[in-house]
């Protein structure tokens, strides 16, 4: 574990807080050194646990003043780094601001950054509601966290991600202003949408302490399926051909069949066929959803489908909690293998079987056991390099494996990263895929945040970073 780049002294927390929202304890400060990423730890200087907004105003007031960087932090889930305190400073967590007010007949509600994606949907359940984008994370992941990065996930394809569904944020500003962007109606055209400037902004532009998002009715119905097939280019076909086919299921998850060999594993017990594997789920509120199922096993079985099992609404509990185990299988496999990185790229849905190969392709070459998982209705593609710890070679190939697989999504007409946030792992693709239009981020940021303070080393390149993108 590294010191931040700088010793900043943040005695002056003391009086900006009461005693017990702050902590210079080195067991505090080393719990918040880290996220669920891959990337090195990082010692922040204190610890802060604001419970309001104004608590957040004169703590980011009082930092600005001094020049000491702040890292917005809250479940710690993130797979990019983007809770990392790189410079050190103060690590600012929201998980206390976590207040629910809903209104079911706005089909809205109300909450603070730090309420648990699982429990705030609990609490929607009491109203028939939920907040649908579904993550892997969901008993972990806040939504303060989802907002910052545009989070999404297994129900992406129907329901779309964070962004989509927010619309009304507070924010603090770097020097400690308070804003509200954005209203709680459905839409709106009145000047800049500057609550999206905020969403995937990752914490650099401020701290969000109130969001009011679009929330939605319980379905009806529910069907699902589990769907085998005899190679991967099959099954990935068969996705972009029901995406293509216009059918919208609220989820089409892909395994490939060493992800579904490593779960089977780590549950210790035959839960899926071991091929390569579709999930999918319909959702409606009417019996037209058995003319869609109907329908996408038409298409699955156009492209030799080997198996559809249509599990009821128990066992489906169990395929989806199963799925959740994908990345915790990943790195209990081997006691001397963990992932070298955790992919996330997107692709337009036609590419998906392309970019699926080039990840074998690219295993193959590199020779690094690297596992495929993705919400492949919406293009979106995990891959997991899997290495020995201290075997340096091997990582080195692995980061290769990595470059490569990117690019090629970019290359495609994609993204290199649909989910996981940029953080500090994906800055360097930022040029590659957005070209000139980096300037324009950079100066954004340093427009809303010329100090420099508000999560450091993060999202944008530096300018001096520029490189020969030929």
């Amino acid at each position: 574990m590294t010191e931040g780049t700088n010793d900043y002294d943040c005695a002056f927390l003391a009086d900006v807080l009461p005693e017990d929202r702050v902590s210079f304890d080195d067991s505090r400060r080393e719990q918040f050194a880290m996220d669920a990423s891959v990337h090195d730890p990082v010692l922040p200087d204190a610890v802060v646990w604001p419970t309001s907004t104004s608590q957040v105003s004169d703590v980011l007031s009082a930092a600005h003043e001094r020049g000491v960087p702040v890292t917005p932090w809250s479940g710690g889930s993130g797979l990019e780094g983007g809770g990392i305190p790189v410079e050190g400073g103060i690590v600012l967590n929201v998980k206390e601001m976590a207040g629910v007010e809903v209104e079911p007949g706005n089909l809205q509600a109300t909450v603070g950054p730090g309420i648990v994606y699982d429990d705030l949907n609990e609490e929607l359940a009491k109203h028939g509601l939920r907040f649908p984008p579904g993550i892997s994370s969901g008993d972990i992941a806040t939504i303060g966290g989802m907002i910052a990065t545009n989070a999404s996930g297994f129900n992406a394809v129907k329901y779309g991600e964070t962004r989509d569904h927010v619309r009304r944020l507070e924010v603090v500003l770097p020097d400690g202003d308070v804003i509200e962007c954005g209203r709680g109606v459905v839409k709106t055209s009145s000047g800049y949408s500057l609550k999206d400037l905020f969403v995937g902004s990752e914490g650099t532009f401020g701290v969000v302490t109130e969001a009011t998002i679009a929330v939605s009715g319980i379905p009806e119905h529910e069907r699902a399926a589990l769907v085998t097939f005899p190679s991967r280019n099959q099954a990935c076909a068969a996705v972009a051909d029901v995406i293509g086919a216009g059918l919208v299921p609220a989820a089409i998850e892909f395994m490939d069949t060493l992800t579904v060999e490593l779960v089977n594993e780590y549950r210790d017990s035959a839960t899926f066929t071991e091929q390569p594997t579709l999930i999918l789920e319909f959702h409606a509120n009417n019996s037209g959803i058995e003319e869609d199922v109907a329908f996408a096993r038409g298409i699955c079985e156009d492209h030799d489908a080997a198996s559809w099992d249509a599990p009821g609404a128990g066992e489906m509990d169990a395929v989806w909690s199963a799925r959740r185990d994908v990345l915790p299988a990943y790195r209990a496999h081997g006691e001397d293998l963990e992932p070298a990185m955790l992919g996330d790229v997107v692709v337009p849905i036609s590419n998906y079987p392309e970019m699926v190969e080039a990840v074998a392709t690219a295993s193959e070459e590199f020779d690094v056991l690297t596992p495929c998982v993705g919400h492949a209705g919406d293009g979106n593609l995990h891959y997991a390099p899997l290495v020995p710890e201290d075997d340096d070679a091997a990582r080195e190939r692995a980061s290769e494996l990595h470059e490569r697989v990117v690019e090629t999504a970019i290359d495609l007409g994609g993204t290199a990263t649909g989910e996981h946030g940029v953080g500090l792992g994906k800055r360097k693709f930022m040029r590659r895929e957005h070209g000139g239009a980096v300037e324009l981020m950079r100066t954004l940021k340093d427009a809303v945040d010329p100090a420099g303070t508000m999560n450091p080393g993060k999202v944008v390149p530096d300018r001096d970073d520029a490189v020969d993108e030929d």
